[in-house]
């Protein structure tokens, strides 16, 4: 029997009214200056104030950093640790999106340590993390990124994105209240959504995948399933976003410890040589990937359909796994994102270049149950290019 390591962040409040719990988790480490890394969209909402404004009254010194676009470039995170690293602060607090949250955690562990967070970077860094650097509490107003229990901080390239990696980028706390993402527009909320069930897809057909993550994964996708269509259209509807909230949480437990693969390898390219979100990268990509790897994970692509709603009960594994990869395109469809690249006026002379930055995705290729070599990377892309589902050969 495989071994499998397990590793969650320490301590994680859910649930409508989960923010409750800032106040008092910000006593317990008695800051004498704390750092809000959050996105300028929540700022102008008032949203931030909101969040913060109990830590205010209690006489806490806040200052809050909004220099945060979506996929942060490198430069962008540099600029950010420059600023923990001046500003001497002893706590970080992240609210917003993946990119807020990946931005805090990364301040918050290289604001102890020297030298360019380039050096940092897993496929070209030379510099390894050694330190825990400043306790972070993280804050999630989107139900996607998972990024509130995961180690990683995800940057932009030139062509594609690397990413800052070990568990000392692991919150001390997170907070994952939906009552936070009602506001959020239906484009984004379908986007993140997406973003998460790929997590829980990926982390279940991944070669680390375990008992543990196996319960995590085939949850989040119920959750998801059945609500994420609600959510896009009726964005107060509370039961949804309780959904979809809980579903990204466990999305994010579930790929933490088992590992996204393929999907996430051919979408990051995207992001950096297009600048597409991450969720719609994973979304225009998610059926073909699956399609293409599908008669390596066959068994358990039926158990997904399942969880999806559907019912393999008299499917052979082959006809439920195919039934799986047509629901996942359909669901794609009815959330309004583009089925494929040329949706996303990605041109036909781009592919080659795509397939060259991800094959340099080896973290997440390895993940794979199915060994992806260049020639499968390029069918895949020309694939999702075409509109038309291709399987290995």
């Amino acid at each position: 029997m495989n071994v499998a390591k397990l590793v969650f962040t320490p301590l994680s409040y859910t649930g409508w009214g989960a923010l409750q719990q800032l106040l008092p988790e910000v006593k317990r480490y008695n800051p004498r200056k704390i750092l809000v890394v959050t996105d300028p969209a929540l700022v102008k909402l008032g949203l931030v104030e909101a969040v913060i404004a109990p830590l205010r009254e209690q006489g806490y010194p806040v200052e809050i950093y909004s220099d945060v676009v979506p996929e942060p470039p490198l430069s962008t995170g540099e600029k950010l640790v420059a600023f923990a690293r001046e500003g001497k602060f002893d706590l970080v607090i992240g609210v917003g999106g993946g990119s807020a949250l990946d931005l805090a955690k990364l301040a918050a562990v290289m604001a102890v340590h020297e030298g360019p967070v380039a050096e940092y970077l897993n496929l070209t860094g030379k510099r390894s993390v050694t330190a825990k650097g400043l306790p972070k509490i993280l804050i999630p107003t989107t139900s996607g990124t998972g990024s509130e229990v995961t180690n990683i901080s995800v940057l932009s390239l030139e062509t594609t994105k690397d990413v800052v990696t070990h568990d000392y980028l692991l919150a001390d706390v997170a907070i994952v209240d939906p009552e936070l993402t009602v506001s959020v527009p239906p484009r984004v909320t379908a986007a993140t959504g997406i973003d998460a069930l790929t997590h829980a897809i990926e982390a279940y057909v991944s070669v680390n995948a375990s008992p543990a993550t196996d319960g995590l994964a085939l949850q989040a996708i119920r959750l998801i399933g059945r609500s994420l269509r609600k959510a896009v259209r009726q964005g107060a509807d509370r039961e949804a976003r309780t959904d979809m909230s809980n579903g990204s949480y466990l999305a994010g437990l579930a790929f933490f410890n088992a590992g996204v693969a393929g999907v996430h390898a051919l979408a990051y390219p995207l992001g950096g040589q297009f600048h597409i979100s991450h969720g719609e990268s994973n979304a225009v990509l998610l059926p073909y990937v699956l399609g293409y790897i599908r008669k390596s994970c066959s068994k358990r692509m039926g158990d997904i359909l399942n969880a999806l709603g559907g019912n393999s009960q008299y499917l052979s594994e082959t006809e439920a796994s195919c039934k799986c990869v047509e629901e996942l395109q359909r669901l794609v469809a009815d959330v309004g994102i583009p089925q494929t690249l040329g949706g996303f006026h990605i041109p036909q002379a781009a592919l080659e270049s795509l397939t060259q930055a991800g094959l340099q995705q080896r973290r997440l290729l390895a993940r794979s149950p199915l060994r992806l070599l260049e020639k499968d990377i390029r069918r895949i892309y020309q694939a999702a290019f075409d509109g038309v589902v291709a399987e290995a050969e």
